[in-house]
């Protein structure tokens, strides 16, 4: 396949310490936002299309490893190493809730409701926090193999998933039980895990490979090895027919979901890439490096060749979404491509 030009990226700059961690909030009302965490210890929100700067979360006294938005792009939270997790006011900035722990934290993740909070660290504890009860204490899943180094919500907040900094795998724990009913097997640690948009795929990287997982069932769907090692990757939300991959060689990848293929290398980056996500529309995506900045870059390249987004009808072109019905059992009707 004849790769494309990379566009031009949006540099974000702000951070004075590495980025690693960045989370786009759902569309809103307000359109979208972008949050993105630095050991310089203040989380960032920006515009998620234009990537400019609203306002700096400041409290913190250490690295934050971990941010997040909830859903509907009005509470922010963050991971710290300075042994807390902090609820803020993404409008006004003020600190709303910081609830200490026993180490430092990597992970946090508001459930799809909004009303928790999820937390994971070096304490190898999961604690979820209700938001409407601060001051209570938190609920502890305590039976974490390892380190907890990414922490998500799925099965509209009935499942958490884990993984660990010094242990391969990742672990689905039923929330009623607080047991883990499930393990994703993988041969390194996952430093990152992403579920899709509609909840129906589960993104990892664990050393130099990608994973997708069927977020339901629990196979392996699709998996492809690199040549470099991969930190962080995303599925594209709409069509799942690209992913992304950023790591240790600097650049940031898209790749064909189906085929695995090289479509676009942007580079730019000074430093390895520790986290890429797409955007919640899928048009654009962002990463974060040891250079302390952000770039959000578009999909495609102004004036590139349609074909390469959409076949002849305007359709999407197949990708984790023909997957997942091969996998459900069911077959949905497909129009035939024009001139077939």
């Amino acid at each position: 396949m004849e790769k494309k030009k990379a566009a031009v990226p949006l540099v974000c700059h702000g951070h004075s310490r590495p980025v690693v961690d960045l989370f786009y909030s759902p569309v809103t009302p307000d359109g979208y936002f972008l949050i993105s965490a630095s050991k310089d210890s203040n989380p960032m929100l920006r515009n998620g299309e234009t990537g400019d700067w609203i306002g700096t979360f400041e409290g913190h006294k250490g690295a934050v490893w971990s941010c997040c938005l909830d859903t509907n792009a009005l509470r922010a939270a963050s991971g710290s190493a300075d042994f807390s997790a902090k609820v803020w006011d993404a409008l006004t900035g003020d600190e709303l809730h910081s609830f200490e722990h026993k180490h430092i934290v990597r992970a946090c993740a508001f459930s799809k409701d909004t009303h928790l909070l999820l937390t994971g660290g070096m304490e190898k504890i999961l604690r979820v926090y209700d938001l409407n009860k601060p001051d209570v204490a938190p609920k502890e899943l305590d039976k974490s193999p390892g380190s907890v180094r990414t922490v998500a919500w799925l099965h509209n907040d009935q499942t958490i998933l884990s993984s660990c900094t010094d242990t391969g795998g990742v672990r689905l724990w039923d929330v009623r039980s607080e047991k883990i009913v499930q393990t994703l097997e993988t041969k390194g640690p996952v430093t990152s895990a992403e579920v899709s948009q509609d909840g129906r795929f589960i993104t990892t990287a664990d050393g130099s490979s990608v994973k997708f997982w069927d977020a339901n069932h629990f196979g392996l769907v699709k998996s492809y090895d690199m040549s470099f090692i991969v930190e962080s990757a995303s599925l594209e939300p709409k069509s799942g027919s690209k992913f992304i991959a950023g790591g240790e060689d600097m650049w940031v990848h898209v790749f064909d979901f189906l085929t695995g293929e090289e479509i676009t290398c942007n580079k730019g980056h000074h430093g390895p890439v520790h986290c890429v996500r797409f955007a919640p529309g899928g048009e654009s995506y962002a990463s974060g490096s040891e250079d302390g900045t952000i770039r959000i870059w578009q999909l495609s390249p102004p004036n590139a060749d349609a074909e390469e987004a959409i076949d002849t009808n305007g359709k999407p072109k197949a990708g984790a979404e023909e997957i997942a019905c091969k996998i459900e059992g069911f077959h949905i009707a497909k129009e035939e491509k024009a001139g077939e």
